[in-house]
């Protein structure tokens, strides 16, 4: 029986306001490059996976200002070539300082409050499990979700990030459950459905893009509705 759900944060429940593929475009038309959203968005695929295995292998955060700077330029020149363009080291370092330049706010995906709403009368548990370093009690107040979600778990409060077994098994205690009692949705294969899978947790990979997730051996949704048939 399942009496918790796992949520990954970015990209799952919330989204950058203006979007990282509309910075992408507004960086590039600056540079002099023409360039898709629908471009953008397979080339971001392609990068944040790479973000994912390196962020494992040592935190992103964790790193000087210098591999930093160097890191976020590979991770500029994926993003760019997944998109069609081909870029020197030098361009894609520019581009990615542009983007930096653009405020963004977090904001809520259409389908996730209501779902959580729905979730909650269930009597479920919900939690989020997230790699990012920010306050996550003042985020949810911003968002209006400090009712709704009942345990946050982050990296830093861990030590380690995901696809680290440590941070999962950080939510389950926090709750007071097995694994077999807890789902994890989130939109990485990675870091969200090898994670959740290396501790017990039945992972759910959320796509919201309808012409890429292919991944195979693991539940698949497209909308957070979809939740309500699966508990």
């Amino acid at each position: 029986m399942i009496k918790a759900i796992f949520f990954d944060f970015y990209n799952t429940l919330v989204y950058f306001s203006p979007t990282v593929e509309d910075i992408q475009m507004y960086a590039c038309k600056e540079i002099g490059l023409t360039v898709t959203k629908e471009e953008l968005i397979k080339g971001y695929k392609t990068a944040d996976n790479f973000f994912n295995i390196e962020n494992s292998k040592m935190p992103i955060s964790g790193r000087s200002e210098r591999e930093r700077k160097e890191f976020f330029a590979v991770y500029e020149k994926i993003i760019l070539e997944g998109a069609g363009i081909t870029v020197s080291f030098a361009l894609a370092t520019q581009t990615w300082e542009l983007t930096t330049l653009i405020p963004r706010k977090f904001r809520l995906f259409g389908d996730v409050k209501s779902t959580l709403k729905e979730l909650k009368k269930l009597g479920l548990t919900l939690g989020i499990i997230t790699n990012l370093n920010q306050d996550m009690k003042v985020l949810l107040e911003e968002l209006n979700l400090e009712s709704i979600i009942d345990v946050t778990v982050t990296s830093s409060e861990v030590g380690v990030e995901k696809p680290h077994p440590s941070i999962f098994i950080r939510a389950l205690n926090k709750v007071g459950i097995t694994p077999q009692e807890a789902i994890h949705v989130g939109d990485q294969f990675f870091s969200d459905v090898q994670g959740a899978k290396s501790v017990g947790i039945k992972p759910i990979l959320i796509v919201r893009d309808l012409h890429v997730g292919k991944e195979t051996g693991v539940k698949i949704i497209r909308t957070m509705e979809e939740l309500l048939s699966l508990t």
